[in-house]
């Protein structure tokens, strides 16, 4: 295990600590490092598919059959409906079983998928989409407009619900305008609308998709057995480019201390979420490849609970933490600093002065501890999911910086799906260590969650100035106008401190000799498709 010197005497004792600690990362980009490892039949019908068809399909792939892998995932997903799944975890491998009308390419380019073209008017309005003709559902229907209208419409709430995608209630109309045109006409212009297009089209005769997941991806749905294994199977139907594979078994593996373990005993044969200490545990029996996570990794503070109702103290929080500290230990120093909810993969929008707004000064925070009422320090707790070992050592981390302050933070580590309930749905915490990400290519899907009324505000941020920069954000057809109003938005993060901001974290993907063609997207996916056999 590597041992790292952060110079500060007070964390002498996290030192030993962490330096037992086995880590896991998550994440999303960029490319292959050096060789060097030193520095989700016709199964789609139900939910429950025979244990012979799972059980072949979980034997993982040797060296003779190279017609299967297993993938080791750090929790079980959320929901199977495309439209309901909450996690990015989730959003992952349900990439590889549904489709929008446009898709993304590891470029971040926006490509034709279940639609062959489209046309965006003038004004920015009116949207209309041609279909690809002979698509397939996984059922071996073809998709038609009234299936793509079904979908769009159930995100939009047309029903009298909540917009499932908040961008949606921009929506006036959609339109069948013949069978293979549909046409979407917003109220307000949007220039980023046709990032939202990725939604997933499912059959709009399919009543129950979280029973019956049937999508147009390159794999298909075959079982679920929960907190144990996803399994897919390669669609022989697929429009597109065909997946090498033929099975796909994702298993999980929330126990991160048995991941290098795993992959050399070969029960996985790839994982996405190792860290540069378990890089440094694998042989040379797999090729190590080297991105970004594409998320903002920070402290999320809970705006509506005392004492984090105070903008002071958490600034006092942010001036007590030091990023590079944080990066130092749980990523041997890689990462990007982020100063506000953005990450740079958004080029155009992240700002990197804003890392500036805060630079490590006890004194200072000190001085608003005191301002605030606070001269004596407080106790809180970190709410961390165990799975997610980086964020529980920087969660760790940030408990020894903030006794410096006279704070004392206690870590609570909980299960994937105790956290999402507690945490992101109720809203029902303290803090949090994790990292948030962008579920479509816009600087509006990682901005709009913090406006004062949205749906997933989930650490409850208020604030009038930023909801009027996003309004005016959204509005604006100029882009150099919209960018100028995101990074008001971001401005406002970073000042008034809604978190304390950490990093942008680095990913590494073990992936076994046996295969290759790993490909990273600049957001949370994982393309199952373009991995192949190395021979």
């Amino acid at each position: 295990m590597m041992k790292k010197s952060i110079g500060r005497r007070s964390l002498s004792t996290l030192l030993v600590v962490l330096t037992t600690l086995t880590l896991t990362l998550s994440g999303c980009s960029s490319k292959k490092a050096e060789e060097s490892t030193a520095d989700a039949t016709e199964a789609t019908e139900t939910t429950s598919s025979t244990n012979s068809e799972t059980e072949e399909a979980e034997s993982t792939a040797t060296e003779d059959d190279l017609s299967k892998i297993t993938i080791g995932i750090p929790q079980d997903i959320d929901s199977l409906d495309p439209h309901m799944a909450t996690s990015a975890g989730s959003r992952e491998i349900l990439f590889n079983i549904y489709e929008g009308l446009v898709k993304p390419d590891q470029d971040g380019n926006l490509k034709p998928a279940i639609a062959s073209d489209y046309t965006i008017s003038d004004d920015g309005k009116v949207y209309t989409f041609t279909l690809r003709d002979g698509v397939k559902f996984h059922d071996g229907q073809t998709v038609t407009a009234e299936d793509v209208k079904y979908s769009i419409e159930r995100n939009a709430g047309t029903d009298g619900t909540d917009p499932l995608i908040s961008a949606f209630s921009n929506i006036e109309s959609v339109e069948v305008q013949d069978d293979s045109t549909i046409v979407m006409t917003l109220k307000e212009a949007n220039t980023e609308f046709l990032a939202y297009m990725t939604v997933a089209i499912i059959p709009a005769a399919n009543e129950d998709p979280e029973a019956n997941p049937i999508g147009t991806g390159p794999y298909k749905f075959v079982s679920r057995s929960p907190q144990e294994n996803v399994v897919l199977t390669k669609f022989d139907e697929y429009w597109g480019e065909p997946a090498y594979i033929q099975d796909v078994v994702l298993k999980i593996e929330a126990n991160s201390d048995a991941i290098v373990m795993d992959l050399e005993g070969g029960s996985i044969d790839l994982f996405a979420r190792v860290t540069s200490a378990q890089v440094s545990q694998l042989s040379d029996k797999f090729d190590i490849y080297e991105g970004t996570m594409n998320l903002v990794q920070a402290l999320y503070l809970n705006n509506a609970k005392a004492p984090f109702d105070n903008e002071k103290v958490r600034q006092a929080l942010c001036y007590a933490i030091d990023p590079q500290t944080i990066m130092d230990f749980v990523s041997d120093g890689k990462g990007t600093e982020l100063g506000s909810s953005m990450y740079p993969s958004f080029a155009k929008y992240f700002d990197a002065s804003l890392n500036d707004t805060y630079n490590q000064d006890i004194d200072k925070a000190k001085e608003l501890l005191a301002e605030a009422g606070y001269a004596d320090g407080f106790d809180f707790t970190i709410t961390v999911p165990s799975n997610y070992t980086q964020h529980v050592d920087t969660a760790q981390v940030i408990v020894e910086e903030l006794k410096e302050i006279g704070v004392n933070a206690t870590i609570q580590e909980v299960e994937w799906n105790s956290w999402l309930e507690d945490v992101y749905t109720n809203r029902n915490f303290e803090s949090t260590v994790v990292g948030v990400d962008a579920s479509t290519l816009t600087a509006y899907a990682m901005l709009s969650r913090f406006e004062s009324d949205a749906h997933n505000n989930f650490i409850n941020y208020s604030n009038a100035d930023y909801d009027k920069a996003l309004e005016a954000a959204i509005a604006a057809v100029d882009d150099n106008e919209k960018t100028k109003y995101y990074k008001e938005c971001e401005k406002i993060l970073s000042e008034t401190a809604a978190n304390v901001y950490i990093q942008d974290l680095p990913e590494f993907v073990a992936v076994n000799k046996k295969f290759t063609g790993y490909t990273f997207y600049p957001l949370y996916a994982q393309d199952f498709s373009k991995i192949k056999p190395a021979q």
